[in-house]
């Protein structure tokens, strides 16, 4: 069953498409990001009035204060911040991009869908690496960085999906993902959990990830393959096969596609290895265990 065509009446589209276009040509011009983010969200969590007095000097409590400054991104932190491998340059725009992103989605218009996914859409340009036409953005979306992402045309990202792109996360054309859907790009030492390797993740052209799914760092789901409901990629998915389970293997091939599909027996091969990124610390980087905890194991010496 195909979907019907809605618009908005007139003057909102008008106003829309206002807002939308000023934006998208603010971040486009050599505006400090971080203004751009803060006057944006302050307008549009109708807190303009209070935020002008409170900088012109006015008595504010601790909670207006903590509530006004928490506009600005610069006055924010996110957990990928704590990241040793980040891109410092890159995650400068990424986390005041990202932080619009997040805190668009905290206002009543995120659920007016049409003005959200336009909105969304004209914010993936600025804070993916590469983001194709029509593309649609639902709510709840969360990325590591934002800026380690490439994403294709006519892709369709459903509620509460995280993009992890702690390494690098590819993204076909027409690739569909369902709510509550998980994609990452790194991946923890079963010893030491503070030890982290990232990975290039890649989601192939005409790609379902269906609801409550999970990709794992640095597996390829192949063209036009299905990953079932609640289902663990853990190993590559050939193009056009179906798979489920924890962990998934392919059950069977699309109807139509045997003839250019692998065989199902021996499909599932790990190629992770194959896709692992390395990364360059600074020299002067200080780092800190959150665990404290000793890892050597009994059985070894």
């Amino acid at each position: 069953m195909t979907k019907r065509h809605v618009s908005l009446p007139p003057l909102a589209e008008e106003g829309l498409r206002a807002f939308i276009d000023e934006v998208d040509e603010r971040l486009s011009g050599d505006e400090d990001t971080c203004d751009v983010v803060t006057d944006v969200l302050v307008d549009l969590h109708g807190d303009r009035d209070a935020y002008e007095r409170w900088q012109d000097g006015a008595d504010i409590s601790p909670a207006e204060r903590v509530r006004l400054q928490g506009y600005d991104p610069c006055n924010t932190t996110l957990e990928s911040e704590y990241y040793a491998e980040k891109d410092e340059e890159r995650f400068k725009r990424s986390k005041h991009l990202q932080w619009l992103w997040r805190q668009f989605d905290a206002t009543p218009m995120a659920d007016n869908v049409e003005f959200a996914l336009r909105f969304r859409r004209m914010l993936a340009d600025h804070l993916f690496d590469s983001c194709g036409e029509g593309c649609r953005f639902f709510k709840g979306i969360s990325f590591t960085y934002g800026h380690n992402i490439e994403v294709g045309d006519n892709v369709v990202v459903h509620d509460d999906v995280h993009l992890d792109d702690r390494g690098k996360l590819t993204i076909g054309d027409r690739v569909s993902i369902s709510d509550d859907t998980h994609v990452y790009s790194h991946d923890h030492d079963a010893v030491d959990q503070t030890h982290v390797d990232n990975y290039h993740t890649i989601i192939e052209d005409d790609v379902r990830l269906t609801y409550d799914s999970m990709v794992r760092a640095g597996v390829k789901v192949g063209e036009n393959a299905i990953l079932a409901a609640k289902s663990i990629a853990g190993k590559d998915i050939p193009a056009h096969h179906v798979a489920a389970g924890t962990p998934a293997k392919s059950l069977t091939v699309k109807d139509g596609w045997e003839s250019v599909a692998e065989p199902i027996e021996g499909a599932n091969v790990d190629r992770r290895a194959e896709r692992q990124l390395s990364a360059d610390l600074p020299d002067n980087l200080e780092q800190f265990d959150e665990f404290q905890r000793d890892l050597s194991p009994p059985d070894h010496e």
